[in-house]
């Protein structure tokens, strides 16, 4: 089994974090939806199935709304991923199930009109995605370090990194040209089995 670490959240999470986690959630689903300009914070309300001023008492504005949603969104994310990593099973199986957590839940979710929503998270969230991705790749790397595959691709010059960046890249193309979840597993599975052929697995 894999030594990269799961989350470090060991306690389980309180009523009001479960709460918190829904909000957001449903405050993805709308920002998915109607991008970040034309979201609003009525939408949201609904969408979580509480009142305007409720939400009000959980973020004074949309901005504020929307850097929780996008750090929910990531750490959640990369939650899952480690825990695929650390996961008993075949490296290829634990590294496809890591980039459909990191990457492939988000294919298909988000509408025509949800364009605006990586330039809104450049001006609100500032490093957060970017940050959130350093750890998971970081990660990758020490999976394919780990399991062997960086060693087979070593005599060619090519580190366990960029393997790791040229998985993530093929993830990104992948997540923009497939129209559904299982679409992106297929493919990402193929990408996954060639980079660790070596293994002969």
């Amino acid at each position: 089994m894999s030594t990269v670490k799961s989350s470090p959240l060991a306690e389980p999470p309180s009523g009001d974090a479960v709460r918190r986690a829904g909000l957001l959630e449903a405050s993805l689903a709308v920002f998915a939806r109607f991008g970040f300009r034309k979201t609003s914070m009525d939408e949201v309300a609904r969408a979580a199935q509480i009142s305007r001023q409720g939400l009000y008492l959980h973020f004074a504005n949309k901005d504020e709304l929307f850097r929780a949603t996008v750090s929910h969104a990531c750490a959640a994310s990369l939650a899952d991923a480690l825990k695929a990593l650390a996961a008993d099973g075949p490296l290829p199986v634990r590294l496809a199930t890591a980039f459909d957590e990191w990457v492939g839940r988000y294919v298909g979710r988000f509408a025509a009109d949800a364009a605006d929503l990586m330039a809104a998270a450049e001006t609100l969230a500032g490093t957060l995605i970017k940050d959130h991705e350093k750890l998971f790749l970081d990660a990758i790397t020490t999976a394919l370090r780990e399991g062997g595959v960086a060693a087979a691709y070593k005599p060619v010059g090519v580190t366990a990194r960029q393997l790791a960046e040229n998985l993530q890249a093929v993830a990104g193309g992948l997540k923009h040209c497939c129209e559904t979840r299982e679409e992106f597993q297929e493919r990402m599975a193929v990408a996954v089995r060639i980079t660790c052929a070596p293994l002969g697995k």
